[in-house]
């Protein structure tokens, strides 16, 4: 596969499968051994099912969840895509409670390697603290405890 059909491939997985919530689209665009590393160093997602799974934890969480592709370079086997998200808090993500609030232009890169125009490895960095202070779990810089409830 050609670095602009895995772009495209990419592109569709943020169109469809997080936009539209089409999961099953997965099955054709991911390896069954997929492998997604986590900014923490620790929890990667491991395998296509794992990673509906994932998709799903943040639906559940934000309904309304929609992403938009601002980026993307591809070059040999890997894509680069810069991407921003809003969504409504509307269920529990990780044991916090949901709290109605909508966040927005919470921002990421994801680096991700294909094989044979297969999703197989991902790499993602995202603005977790601005979503969690978007959501009031965490106060802004400067902003007193109390005021986050």
């Amino acid at each position: 596969m050609s670095a602009e059909q895995n772009k495209a491939n990419s592109r569709r997985f943020y169109e469809e499968v997080c936009n539209k919530g089409n999961l099953d689209l997965l099955d054709e665009l991911a390896d069954p051994n997929t492998l997604t590393h986590q900014p923490d160093g620790g929890n990667d997602i491991r395998g296509r099912e794992e990673l509906k799974q994932f998709v799903k934890m943040y639906y559940t969480a934000f309904p309304d969840l929609r992403f938009t592709v601002e980026d993307q370079i591809a070059e040999g086997d890997k894509v680069v895509t810069r991407w921003s998200s809003e969504g409504t808090h509307r269920g529990e993500l990780m044991g916090i409670a949901p709290t109605g609030k909508h966040a927005a232009g919470v921002t990421g890169i994801s680096i991700d390697r294909y094989s044979g125009g297969k999703f197989v490895e991902g790499w993602t960095n995202w603005d977790t603290l601005g979503l969690m202070q978007q959501l009031g779990v965490i106060p802004a810089v400067g902003q007193p405890a109390e005021a986050r409830r």
